[in-house]
């Protein structure tokens, strides 16, 4: 409990203690009142100055005026415990709200605590710590156990066990060894770390997660939206209505029924009235499920970028996904070999050697198959041919490696493949000796996550790729998706997803899954564009709504479902409001429901309502 909470907290206690005393003592008339105001102004005096500055400052009809108002009158017409309850009941649940605040907040802040306070530079044979904005790209950073990552690197010497459960919202650790890329934000749990830094600290992962969080409640949803208007209507609305409450019926007694006016009455009655109707339960818990469910997000290593998206997401009808890093892993491997009359060890020798000057991920999935150290001095005269394979010797023997445009080029007949996969035609010497398949296997999760969706009520899962037909139609079959189109440009994948959001229904929303660059048109035109954060690019992160930290496919599963739970407490916060006001209201105004009927519609309905906004935080079982 902070400073201020402990304050009110004592301010609480001094009252209560005064109303009781008071309870006991024999005093009547003015002093009785003068008595009453000791623990009133205990408790309620910065509730009159707040509404005091409101007033001076032309912004009148808040919660503070109501507050002040109806207090204040119930006082003056000798109501002196009601009065005095009425305001210690308002600042209980002012701090009810207050600890949830704080709890949400510390919820975000254990998300803060990635950010990494220094980073380790070497200089004469010692270590230094500096500040991570002054660590320049391409610098090497020494990272020791129990250190977080000050900054996104490759490593170049040593092996360590990683924590990124404060990334990913997952326990099990990740092993990294030399060439492994690293993200900021991870703890090293063992072993000690030389990084070489591949961007600056301000444009590490660690430091955008930060922004992203930071910046998340800018952007309000249509539920935050409707309340804060709500509120700038209602509120005037109630108080012009306890005047005429407590000066309609009265005149109408005297003037038509000629009887003498009962202004207590019905004064007290407007009183109870402008309690009932202070809408702080919407003002506070509306906003409050919003930051909870982001913060629980965040924690279970799903970004949302502003609670608008949030709300986008829950109405998610139709998923559509990029293939390549998003339900593929974007690790090429050697699936199959088909030869001729050479042997097979032979032809993945002879691929592996004609393709070793190659950085082309067909080319290091051609040497891991090979698994043998590549001999680079075997190989000459090496040809590349743009879009279609190389041509080179290999221990002085003409080899030809790449697609079917390469063999009709070099007018050699070659045999058709089956297989979704990559295809890697192979000559060796003028006769075609059979071809490699090469195969971007689906992720572990990819097929569950696609069932999981259907599940959530997804009317269609549609994967878009670039790559060819019968690859990206094995990948559907595996995974489950229900409709395909490849080899698609980026702007043919914009045409899709509009095609898409033309035939969806209004109140249903259209989500993109994507990791690479070319997707970042399409991510920004889709309803919310969601991005595989740990392998995705830049490009594409920026131009998301939702990123996912681990590229875990189940990850969209858990975001929609995170999203649909919010939603779901504000509507049930807003409900709740709305119908306990509705009906405190309607027995107010007839004189069924005195002051604390009252305290329960006003302070009862807040506490609630913010405890219901509290479970938002919690998404581990979803």
């Amino acid at each position: 409990m902070n400073k201020k909470q402990k304050k009110v907290l004592f301010r609480i206690i001094a009252a209560v203690l005064c109303m009781i005393a008071l309870e006991f003592l024999p005093l009547e008339g003015r002093i009785r009142m003068g008595c009453y105001m000791v623990p009133y102004l205990i408790i309620g005096y910065d509730i009159l100055l707040k509404a005091g500055k409101g007033i001076l400052n032309r912004q009148v009809f808040d919660e503070n005026f109501l507050m002040a108002v109806a207090t204040v009158g119930a006082i003056l017409l000798g109501e002196y415990a009601e009065g005095t309850a009425v305001m210690l009941f308002y600042q209980i649940g002012e701090l009810f709200q207050s600890y949830a605040v704080r709890k949400s907040r510390k919820n975000i802040g254990e998300l803060m605590d990635i950010r990494p306070d220094y980073a380790n530079i070497e200089e004469d044979g010692r270590l230094t710590k500096v500040d991570p904005d002054m660590v320049r790209t391409g610098s090497v950073i020494i990272v020791q156990p129990g250190e977080k990552i000050p900054i996104d690197g490759t490593v170049v010497e040593g092996k360590a066990t990683l924590d990124t459960s404060a990334l990913t919202g997952e326990s099990l650790p990740r092993d990294v060894r030399e060439g492994d890329a690293v993200i900021s934000g991870c703890i090293n749990l063992s072993g000690v770390l030389r990084i070489r830094t591949s961007r600056e600290f301000g444009e590490s992962t660690v430091s955008r997660i930060l922004d992203l969080v930071e910046n998340s409640s800018s952007r309000k949803s249509r539920s935050e939206n409707f309340i804060s208007k709500f509120a700038r209507y209602y509120t005037p609305a109630v108080c012009y209505g306890a005047v005429a409450l407590a000066v309609l019926p009265p005149l109408a007694r005297m003037l038509f029924a000629h009887l003498t006016p009962d202004w207590n009455i019905w004064i007290f009655r407007a009183l109870t009235f402008l309690v009932i109707s202070c809408p702080c339960a919407l003002v506070i818990s509306i906003p409050l499920s919003f930051f909870a469910g982001i913060g629980g997000a965040s924690n279970a290593g799903v970004l949302v970028k502003g609670s608008n998206y949030l709300e986008t997401l829950a109405r998610t009808r139709y998923v559509m996904f990029d293939k390549t890093g998003t339900i593929t892993q974007g690790v090429f491997e050697v699936s199959a070999i088909h030869h001729a009359d050479m042997d097979r060890e032979k032809l993945l020798e002879y691929a592996a050697l004609a393709e070793s000057y190659s950085s082309h991920p067909i080319s290091r999935s051609l040497q891991k198959a090979y698994g043998k150290p590549v001999d680079q001095s075997r190989v000459t005269d090496v040809q590349e041919v743009s879009g279609k394979g190389v041509i080179a010797r290999v221990d002085g023997i003409r080899v030809a490696a790449g697609n079917s445009g390469l063999m009709e080029k070099l007018g050699i007949p070659y045999r058709e493949c089956q297989s979704a996969g990559t295809v890697v035609h192979m000559a060796v010497d003028g006769v075609y000796e059979g071809h490699i398949v090469i195969a971007d296997l689906a992720k572990p999760n990819a097929k569950e996550a696609i069932r999981a969706l259907k599940k959530l009520g997804m009317k269609k899962t549609v994967m878009l790729t670039g790559d060819r037909e019968q690859a990206a139609l094995q990948t559907a079959r595996e995974t489950g998706i229900d409709e395909v189109y490849s080899e698609l440009l980026p702007a043919d994948k914009v045409s899709k997803v509009e095609e898409f959001l033309n035939i969806k229904k209004p109140g249903e929303s259209l989500a993109f899954v994507g990791d690479g660059i070319n997707d970042a048109p399409v991510l920004s035109r889709a309803d919310v564009g969601i991005a595989m954060g740990a392998l995705g690019s830049d490009a594409a992160i920026e131009a998301a709504d939702v990123v996912l930290m681990d590229d875990d496919p189940m990850k969209i599963v858990k975001a929609i479902r995170i999203s649909r739970k919010c939603i779901r407490i504000v509507y049930e916060n807003i409900y709740f409001a709305i119908g306990v006001k509705a009906i405190c209201l309607l027995l107010g105004a007839i004189g069924a429901a005195g002051m604390w009927a009252a305290i329960f519609a006003d302070v009862g309905v807040m506490v609630i309502a913010v405890l219901n906004a509290i479970r938002a935080l919690y998404v581990k079982n979803l």
